[in-house]
Formats: structure tokens, C-alpha cells, sequence
């Protein structure tokens, strides 16, 4: 029986994902440092707030005519329209919340826009159910799992860790990961408002440096992640495990007995033995 692996692409086994919310001035300097190091984020935000004069001393948020210079090659995506904790609110409400905020992401970004991360980390079953009705693919949660596996809900996809959270550990633990019979994924979330607030951009300066251009990583969004985990599971194989057919427009990497393999979208590939 020969073992046949997912891989990340490149035949990598290991990727890296960071979740910041609300859109805040303070992901001005945070895209710089992952731009800097290579590392991706998505940015979770809620557009019924742009006009909003905050003075909560969480900083000002980013304004519409920046979005797509700020975050180009990161992923923007729901937080909904307002922030409302929204497992008090009746679902109709959430609903809209949702939609309308979908609605001026897409106006703003240009493209479709597919996730979610909860406000105040407040949902329910009901509003997990509803979520694929309204073009929502992903959602994540509050809270630090502390291990580096593989989400098994998409619609409550919580993190290693929040950046306060042993950060520099989890960091030091992850690149010293070697075993390639796993797939491990270092998930980090937070508001890049806590920086200022807390007087510690270093954390995330010396985290990045030390996570970010290794050879080993797939360093990607969190929507990136989703769509290749469906094509990778779109894959057709060969009861005997001798071919594969990937009917998807993007690459699957895979692992067959320690060989690395790219099965091209639209393509059938022979294993070999």
C-alpha cells in the first residue's frame, strides 16, 4: 500500500495564516511588516463603521480610498456591517448584517468577498447554518487552541493563538516542526489597535522575522487556504492509487511514498511506482 499525502502547494507541509479585525489604523505599519516578510493576512471589517469618529482610543479606521492599495495580496472579508453581538440578535437582523456588508467589501475590493470572523466572537448554530446560504464560506472564532492541526469546522476555525498569547513560543515550536507524514497551520489572530495600545510591535516585528521567508511554509490568506483544501478534496484517484484526476482549475500537491507531485487543474497524472 503506497501513502499518498496531502501537500500545501509546492509540496510544502506547513502554512501560515493571520487574522486582524475592524480595520484600524494600525494595519497601516501591520501590512508593512508582512509585506516585508512575506506573510499574508485577511482583515476582517466592518463597513457600516467607515464614516464613523471613533474615540475609543483604538485609533482611527482605514478609509474606503485606501483599501486596495493597503490590502493588495491579503484578503479582506466580513465582520459584519456594525459589530453587533449577533447571537442576541434575531437572524433576519444577522442576515442583513452579513449581506450588506459583503455587499460594500465587494464594492470596494472588486472581487468576492467569502469570509467571515465573528464580532465580539458571538454566534451560534443557527447562524453557522445560515452562513453558506449567504455566500459565506468560512468564520472564525475567538479564543487560542494552542496546536498547530487542521481546522475541522470551518464555520468555528479558531486560531493557535491570539498575538498576545506565547506567541514567540508557538513561533519557536513551529519552525523546528520537521515530521512530513503531518500538515501543520499557524493560525494568528488579534486587532493591530493592540499594538498601540499595549506599546509592543516588536512582538509582531520579531515573530514575522522569525516565521517569515522559510522554504518549508506556504504562506497564505485564510480564503487561500479554503480553496485549496476543496480542491484537494475535489481530487479523483484510481481505486489501485496508480492515477489521479484533478478536475479543478488550480494545482493539487500531493506526497506518493516521499516523491512530490503537482496534479495541474484539468489534468490526469499517472503515479509511478
Amino acid at each position: 500500500m503506497r501513502n499518498i499525502y496531502k501537500c500545501f502547494p509546492g509540496g510544502k507541509f506547513k502554512v501560515l495564516t493571520m487574522s486582524y479585525d475592524d480595520g484600524r489604523e494600525g494595519d497601516r505599519r501591520l501590512v508593512e511588516i508582512f509585506n516585508k516578510h512575506g506573510i499574508k493576512g485577511t482583515f476582517h471589517i466592518n463597513s457600516g463603521l467607515f464614516n464613523r469618529k471613533d474615540d475609543d482610543g483604538f485609533g482611527g479606521r482605514i478609509s474606503r480610498e485606501e483599501f486596495q492599495t493597503l490590502y493588495k495580496g491579503h484578503e479582506v472579508a466580513c465582520h459584519t456591517l456594525t459589530h453587533p453581538t449577533i447571537e442576541r440578535c434575531p437572524l433576519p437582523q444577522v442576515i442583513e448584517q452579513v449581506l450588506e456588508d459583503r455587499k460594500n467589501l465587494e464594492a470596494l475590493m472588486g472581487y468576492t468577498v467569502r469570509g467571515l470572523s465573528y464580532p465580539n466572537g458571538s454566534y451560534s448554530e443557527e447562524i453557522k447554518k445560515v452562513l453558506p446560504s449567504l455566500g459565506i464560506e468560512y468564520a472564525r472564532v475567538v479564543g487560542s487552541k494552542d496546536h498547530f492541526g487542521m481546522p475541522k469546522d470551518l464555520f468555528a476555525w479558531q486560531a493557535t493563538c491570539h498575538h498576545n498569547h506565547n506567541l514567540l513560543k508557538h513561533a519557536e515550536t513551529f519552525v523546528g516542526l520537521f515530521k512530513r507524514q503531518y500538515l501543520y497551520m499557524f493560525y494568528v489572530w488579534g486587532h493591530s489597535f493592540e499594538f498601540d495600545k499595549q506599546n509592543n510591535w516588536e512582538l509582531m516585528e520579531s515573530f514575522c522575522e522569525k516565521v517569515g521567508g522559510r522554504e518549508d511554509t506556504w504562506y497564505a490568506t485564510n480564503i487561500e487556504i479554503v480553496d485549496y483544501l476543496k480542491v484537494w478534496d475535489n481530487l479523483r484517484f484510481s481505486a489501485d492509487g496508480t492515477f489521479v484526476y484533478n478536475p479543478s482549475a488550480q494545482s493539487a500537491w500531493m506526497s506518493v511514498d516521499d516523491q512530490i507531485y503537482e496534479i495541474s487543474g484539468g489534468t490526469q497524472v499517472k503515479l509511478d511506482k
